[in-house]
């Protein structure tokens, strides 16, 4: 690919959940970095994030970043459909994951999302979130889908993988300054670590192996409540 990267990735079950229903993707080799939350409150959320990172780790890289960007949404809209097949087969309400991808190109980075599974990159020296929450209203602790925004109660999802027909991926363009962190995270990372303490620790540490160690001894140090996963991706000079 020509640029560098380092990266750094890690997935807990937290401290109150029995089952770890997120999956990490790392992917140096051709650019690539996922992390997905499977929606817990509801079927088979491990499976649902497991063949997400499954099917995008088989993924070539093509020479074209609009290839490779086709490429991966056309994998999600196949693992969407494959989902809502799977649920209906089984006879359950819904088996779904939120993801978050970023993806290298020589100039710039691509982040696409779907959920609140978050991005975060540096912009003038301090950390913002690039994603947006696919969520009706303030976000709170709940994470289950809502199919429609305008009966859903506050802090509900109203976009995941899995759960509606014809899935729509945003996507947003990011510089990548050489040395600064980009940080892919489930909402188990927010929930306990507020963005202005994530903005301290991402400006104060930019190895990702190291930052990401900080990062889940401050969310296991606290209440972890939900699945904790994180991916740290810092180009080199």
């Amino acid at each position: 690919m020509g640029t560098r990267y380092a990266s750094a990735g890690h997935t807990d079950t937290g401290k109150v959940r029995r089952l770890n229903e997120d999956a990490i993707l790392l992917r140096d080799d051709v650019g690539l970095w996922v992390v997905a939350d499977g929606l817990g409150g509801h079927a088979a959320g491990d499976f649902a994030s497991g063949l997400i990172v499954e099917r995008l780790s088989r993924l070539p890289r093509q020479e074209d970043v609009v290839d490779f960007i086709e490429a991966i949404e056309d994998t999600l809209q196949q693992v969407n459909q494959e989902l809502l097949r799977r649920a209906h087969d089984l006879r359950v309400d819904l088996i779904g994951s939120t993801v978050v991808v970023l993806v290298q190109d020589r100039d710039f980075m691509l982040c696409g999302w779907v959920g609140d599974s978050r991005a975060y990159g540096m912009e003038d020296g301090c950390l913002r979130q690039l994603t947006r929450d696919h969520v009706h209203g303030i976000k709170d602790d709940a994470t289950q889908f809502a199919g429609s925004a305008a009966v859903a109660a506050p802090g509900t999802l109203t976009r995941a993988v899995g759960a509606q027909e014809g899935l729509l991926i945003d996507w947003i363009v990011a510089s990548h300054a050489a040395g600064t962190p980009f940080l892919l995270c489930s909402d188990g990372v927010n929930k306990e670590i507020p963005d202005a303490e994530l903005d301290m620790e991402c400006r104060r540490q930019r190895e990702p192996r190291v930052l990401l160690a900080r990062l889940f001894e401050l969310a296991l140090g606290r209440a972890a409540r939900d699945n904790v996963s994180a991916v740290i991706v810092c180009r080199q000079e």
